[in-house]
């Protein structure tokens, strides 16, 4: 549950559409988790598109990139598969596919032109998608009085500290999820802001999607 358990991927599946020298890009993305995914999801898309030049594809699985995978199918060998699983790379991307289909549009663009538009496709298809940061958190709850929630409440919200549920019986009971790196300076900070009345359960541990702007990837 530290840092090496949080990663990038797009904010879910989606394509986008560019046109170069009247050649159409369509790159369609998804987030795979196993190679069989990612190898459903390139069928269906060549399945859809069986009318196109060229169904190329990249998909990098794990968070090492322990399995990556690149196609030309059919473009000048290193044009294609390459440039669109470096452009995935370049973005910090795990578990992601991506078909870049081309219409060809009577215009050669030769090597550089088809290296360029097969990674600016990926590029432009994520950013018009979305990203977000997939953090693997653990969930700790506790109980409040009522007359000690607003100062609870300030502290959270001054923190950003993501709130999953909060249950209005006896007590007030708050349940919230934090990065592992964070646990101890949270429960110290609530038994210092409550003098020491406060007690943490642990629930479940889960995968929060935090979004991220294009700019700030390499960051990450």
């Amino acid at each position: 549950m530290s840092t090496k358990d949080n990663f990038l991927t797009i904010k879910e599946n989606g394509s986008h559409e560019i046109v170069i020298k009247k050649s159409r890009f369509i790159a369609s993305l998804a987030r795979t988790n196993t190679v069989e995914e990612a190898n459903n999801f390139i069928k269906k898309i060549s399945k859809e598109h069986h009318d196109a030049t060229h169904n190329t594809f990249a998909y990098t699985i794990g968070l090492n990139d322990d399995q990556v995978k690149a196609s030309d199918n059919g473009e000048p060998s290193g044009t294609a598969g390459i440039p669109e699983l470096k452009a995935l790379q370049l973005m910090n991307l795990k578990n992601v596919t991506v078909v870049v289909t081309r219409y060809f549009g009577g215009i050669k663009l030769g090597a550089g032109g088809l290296i360029r538009a097969y990674s600016n496709s990926v590029t432009e298809g994520v950013e018009h998608i979305g990203v977000v940061k997939r953090v693997l958190q653990q969930e700790l709850i506790f109980h409040v009085a009522y007359n000690r929630f607003d100062e609870v409440d300030h502290y959270l919200k001054n923190n950003q500290i993501f709130v999953a549920n909060t249950d209005y019986g006896v007590d007030i009971k708050i349940s919230v999820f934090l990065d592992e790196d964070d646990q101890e300076s949270f429960k110290n900070d609530l038994i210092n802001l409550l003098s020491g009345k406060v007690e943490f359960t642990k629930g479940e541990k889960r995968y929060n999607e935090i979004p991220i702007q294009h700019n700030n990837y390499h960051e990450q």
